[in-house]
């Protein structure tokens, strides 16, 4: 069993955990992909830090302070306390699904980006996601490399808006993915008129 890591600070900081594969396919905390198939793997705590932690990257790409005490508070997992701590069990599941690794005493390297659940992963969903996760993986496989990359900026483009990010801000963040600059700036007007589409749809509807 990989031993539980502590800090000797009550300041960690975070840096990106890069990963050439990872950082252009994979997918971001606060995608449906992540809400959907990861959340009942991690627990809702794991998913809401990595999420927090998404977003430290979108302000500071290279790393940002993390106050332990301040974020275990906001996640409503009380003061960050001692190892066996809710806070540190939820970092300690980061690092055990090797989204997170421990670089210092107080430095934290942490994914940009998830991968797709592996085989071992998906057979502990209920059997209707395992179902979805099935039909979502068989998609995949089948859909064409450019079509993919194409649905996939699309879809973090429009979850990056549904979060309060402008257009321009999710182009320069999908350029941070390092997806192609014509792809980024696509994927951005396609969900800004997306975005425009449904509000107007509401609207119209109330």
């Amino acid at each position: 069993m990989t031993p539980m890591i502590t800090f000797e600070s009550d300041v960690v900081t975070v840096r990106p955990w890069s990963d050439d594969v990872l950082d252009r396919d994979g997918f971001d905390a606060r995608s449906p992909y992540v809400e959907r198939f990861w959340l009942g793997i991690l627990g809702p705590s794991t998913t809401w830090l990595l999420r927090r932690i998404a977003a430290g990257f979108d302000a500071a790409p290279e790393g940002f302070a993390l106050p332990l005490g301040e974020t275990a508070r906001a996640l409503g997992l009380g003061d960050r306390g001692g190892r066996h701590s809710p806070f540190l069990r939820t970092v300690n599941r980061m690092v055990q699904f090797e989204l997170a690794q421990q670089r210092g005493p107080d430095e934290l390297a942490v994914r940009r980006q998830l991968p797709p659940l592996s085989a071992r992963q998906a057979a502990r969903l209920s059997p209707a996601l395992q179902a979805a996760h099935e039909r979502w993986r068989s998609e995949r496989l089948a859909e064409p490399p450019a079509e993919a990359q194409l649905r996939r900026s699309r879809q973090l483009a429009l979850s990056l808006l549904e979060l309060g990010e402008d257009p321009e801000s999710a182009e320069r963040q999908l350029l941070r993915w390092r997806y192609h600059p014509e792809l980024a700036r696509d994927a951005a007007a396609w969900a800004a008129d997306r975005r425009r589409r449904i509000e107007l749809a509401a609207a119209e509807a109330g």
